[in-house]
């Protein structure tokens, strides 16, 4: 029966990736280092599972896969510590191992240091043997030990470079998709943008030039936004620019490109953010775009006037921005999962893909900071966030 323990070892193996692939030349190489320091002809990286023993890499033989059954390291993996055996014929636990019979080999000398993650779960072991008796001087010991936590270190990477590159591969698809998506489209905007403004009508018509002047300008930002934003996404969000913005001047410039958008839902938007944060403006500016677009579409579904309020505050960790609006708000076990990529919370009647607040996350941690949902005091959501004070720019 699969206990709960041999599920999360599952798991645990699961995300390095080296059962059934070729063994890594990292591995190899402490497989070789492990031999060649202790004297012995064989040593393998067994990574043991609830059913089979995976060597992942050895020297001195061809490595392959054992029922669990066989093992010898799964009889001992899981105890602490190093397990050594002179004469693995005469000790009880592995007399009768195939591995020792000769069914499968003739092991004598046997030793192993487990493979621990960092998590305290055990997955396996380094392990040497030889054909021969003979005993480990306490220095090779020690060897043996510090190289299964190099082991282990090497693991730990693989994993880290195997999440970085589907993250990375992720972002590369999304920032494809986003410059075919929206920047055609932007282009032939601001190309109808100017030929409006250019004719000769707009001579005679002050008010219409006055709003295509500010559809221009609004059409720019959104063009530099999309720019940086696909930078932002190639390079994963890990150096946003930082210098001081008036947060005030910005939501009301964000305010301002979203006229037509709050318009349409009849929201009131108030502004109290009288204060200075440090970060990167043109993802700022995404960021809020995203949520005050969203407070105004979720606020409009709530069957009363729609009102939105954009507030700032200084407290320890920053300053904490608030978007909160009167909309039907979102549900409490729903909060985290609204920021993972393609997820929509419940008003499905509402439209947009899932991606801005997943966006929104990414631009908010690259800058340090946290992001959630709360219960509004209008009565709908909380959307806040925190960002670094201008003033902790100039204690560094």
């Amino acid at each position: 029966m699969i206990t709960a323990e041999d599920i999360t070892r599952r798991a645990a193996i699961a995300e390095y990736q080296v059962v059934g692939r070729p063994p890594e030349t990292d591995l190899e190489s402490l497989v070789q280092l492990a031999a060649t320091m202790c004297g012995v002809p064989t040593a393998v990286i067994n990574i043991i599972d609830d059913r089979y023993q995976h060597q992942v890499a050895a020297v001195g033989f061809e490595p392959s896969t054992c029922s669990r059954e066989d093992s010898m390291c799964a009889v001992v993996f899981q105890q602490p510590g190093q397990v050594m055996v002179p004469d693995a014929s005469a000790d009880d636990r592995f007399a009768a191992n195939p591995f020792v019979t000769g069914e499968i080999s003739n092991v004598r000398f046997y030793a192993s240091s487990p493979l621990i993650t960092p998590e305290g779960v055990p997955i396996g072991t380094l392990c040497i043997f030889d054909d021969r008796v003979r005993d480990l001087r306490p220095e090779h010991s020690r060897a043996l030990d510090l190289l299964a936590r190099q082991v282990v270190d090497v693991l730990e990477l693989l994993r880290l470079t195997h999440d970085l590159g589907q993250s990375n591969e992720q972002l590369a698809q999304f920032a494809g998709q986003v410059s075919h998506d929206l920047r055609n489209p932007l282009m032939a905007v601001s190309g109808f943008l100017e030929l409006a403004t250019d004719s000769p009508e707009m001579a005679n018509a002050p008010h219409a030039a006055k709003a295509l002047a500010r559809a221009e300008s609004a059409a720019e930002r959104m063009a530099d936004m999309i720019t940086d934003l696909l930078e932002f996404a190639r390079v994963g969000g890990a150096h946003p620019r930082r210098m001081p913005i008036r947060l005030d001047e910005l939501v009301g410039s964000v305010v301002e490109d979203l006229d037509a958008v709050i318009a349409g839902t009849g929201a009131t938007v108030l502004v109290d953010a009288p204060v200075e944060v440090l970060g990167d403006e043109t993802l700022l500016r995404a960021l809020l775009q995203n949520l005050v677009a969203n407070a105004a579409k979720f606020s409009a579904t709530g069957g009363v006037e729609p009102r939105i309020e954009v507030r700032a505050a200084r407290v320890s960790a920053g300053v904490r921005v608030s978007v909160d609006d009167n909309g039907p708000g979102v549900p409490v076990d729903q909060r985290d999962r609204v920021f993972n990529l393609m997820e929509r919370g419940v008003a499905r009647d509402v439209s947009g893909l899932g991606i801005g607040l997943s966006t929104c996350r990414r631009i908010v941690e690259a800058h340090g900071g946290l992001i959630g949902i709360e219960d509004a005091a209008l009565g709908g959501a909380s959307v806040w966030f925190t960002v670094p004070d201008v003033r902790a720019g100039d204690r560094a």
